[in-house]
């Protein structure tokens, strides 16, 4: 029996998907059929909605699945994941990361920019309405959030596309993956900007393509050296370029359409924080400049969000929305169906485009705070090389410096520092100086700590 109790705040349906989820990691086995909802409704003596709500949070997060005119059974993947009594072997590798004063991830928000009270709000509606959480959602992706991004791509962006050509997906890593199992049969050459981001070269290699390395400029890709290759796809960061945060010109832009279109080849076109540019709005996409299908455009609310949400999109030309449709036809979306219904209502509410006009004005100020602090505490010792977008500044050093010695004496300092040719490949050396993880107020003395590392690592 579950203990249920009605003066409690929180509210009956969430009581009961508690006690029912702890029911099922403790004592459930795979496969084993959930007592009906009638059966709830009667023994508590609840709602039909009170429980129709707990059954359709634990359908969406994969707890249990439902099978037609038969109920609802416990899935294997949570059963497997989280059962209690399971024996995990005990690994010093496995042991969480030791701790940091300071922590310069170039790539994250600060916990307290997530707009939890909100989000909360909207989920908790989602599941209080008529929603039909015993059907299996659209493989593509809900239309209502497919809708909302295209809507928003087109304005933000001058992205050209709708919602059927919208492929919703759980991130980055997830795009990448699909894309190359889904084009493999077409193209076997594959492109990428060096420095550039490893997880794109590790991806398609993974599934047998030819790599090519490609040299980047302050203009980007070379467009030049990618003519002389093999490439028939090339995966660029164009409107913030990894790592170096090289802008793609829009004669470059002109170019490599053209060409990729003169070898029926694609472009992907990774938009990953076009959202935080606090000086200049961005170039305008690629994929809206072309009208040959030779774009995929990818993007994910990671950045200006959270990457805890774990959505992602991908835009794609009508010829490989067909490929999907026919490959995954029978497959099941790539995201629980109250996230994605979540992120619609925050989006077709207004809420999305408030909060990055509140997160750029935020990020914008620790932007300048944390360029002061390298001007006042690095001073002429370091070169600001990429500055103005994105969650970090990126520095390099103006003297001789031993980057070897420099990671002991930030880690013996515990100080966690990010070195540019880590995560991108070539001998690019640089510091990625991340600002975003910060309170506004803790930036003056990360760096001053930081510069403790960094002066006595010269040569």
């Amino acid at each position: 029996m579950y203990i249920l109790d009605e003066k409690e705040k929180k509210p009956l349906h969430i009581q009961l998907y508690e006690a029912i989820k702890e029911d099922i990691i403790s004592n459930y086995a795979i496969g084993e059929k959930l007592p009906s909802i009638r059966k709830v409704v009667t023994l508590y003596n609840l709602s039909k909605t009170t429980v129709e709500s707990a059954y359709s949070q634990l359908y969406a997060e994969g707890y249990i699945e439902s099978r037609p005119k038969s109920g609802y059974y416990v899935c294997e993947f949570y059963f497997d994941s989280y059962k209690k009594d399971k024996v995990i072997p005990h690994s010093k590798t496995d042991a969480p990361n030791k701790s940091y004063l300071y922590d310069f991830f170039p790539a994250q928000l600060h916990t307290e920019d997530f707009p939890l009270k909100l989000w909360k709000r909207i989920s908790a509606k989602v599941l209080d309405q008529n929603v039909d959480f015993g059907a299996y959602p659209d493989g593509q992706g809900e239309y209502v959030l497919r809708d909302a991004i295209a809507k928003y791509l087109q304005n933000s962006r001058g992205v050209a596309c709708d919602a059927k050509h919208i492929i919703i997906t759980h991130g980055f890593g997830d795009s990448m993956e699909l894309l190359a199992k889904l084009i493999q049969k077409r193209y076997r050459h594959f492109a990428q900007e060096i420095p550039g981001y490893h997880i794109a070269h590790k991806v398609f290699a993974a599934y047998g393509y030819d790599i090519h390395p490609i040299g980047v400029d302050e203009n980007g890709l070379d467009i030049e050296q990618l003519k002389q290759s093999q490439a028939q796809i090339v995966y660029i960061t164009p409107t913030h370029q990894y790592p170096t945060g090289a802008t793609m010109p829009i004669a470059n832009r002109l170019k490599l359409i053209q060409h990729m279109q003169s070898i029926d080849g694609l472009i992907i076109e990774d938009d990953y924080d076009s959202e935080l540019s606090y000086h200049n709005r961005p170039i305008p996409s690629l994929q809206g400049v072309d009208r040959a299908d030779h774009v995929v455009y990818l993007g994910t609310f990671a950045k200006a969000l959270s990457p805890a949400v774990r959505v992602g999109y991908m835009v794609v030309p009508s010829w490989i929305r067909n490929l999907y449709k026919d490959s995954y036809d029978a497959h099941f979306a790539r995201v629980s169906l109250s996230t994605q219904l979540t992120l619609a209502h925050f989006m077709t509410e207004g809420h999305w485009e408030r909060h990055i006009s509140r997160i750029r004005i935020l990020n914008k100020k620790k932007h300048q705070t944390m360029k002061n602090a390298l001007l006042k505490y690095l001073g002429s010792s370091c070169d600001i090389i990429a500055e103005g977008a994105g969650l970090a500044i990126l520095i390099q050093p103006t003297n001789t410096f031993d980057y070897q010695k420099f990671k002991q004496l930030a880690e013996k300092a515990k100080i966690k520092i990010y070195l540019a040719n880590e995560r991108s490949g070539g001998d690019f050396e640089a510091v990625r100086m991340g600002f975003g993880g910060f309170a506004l107020e803790e930036i003056k003395n990360a760096v001053k700590a930081f510069s403790k590392v960094w002066h006595p690592s010269f040569i």
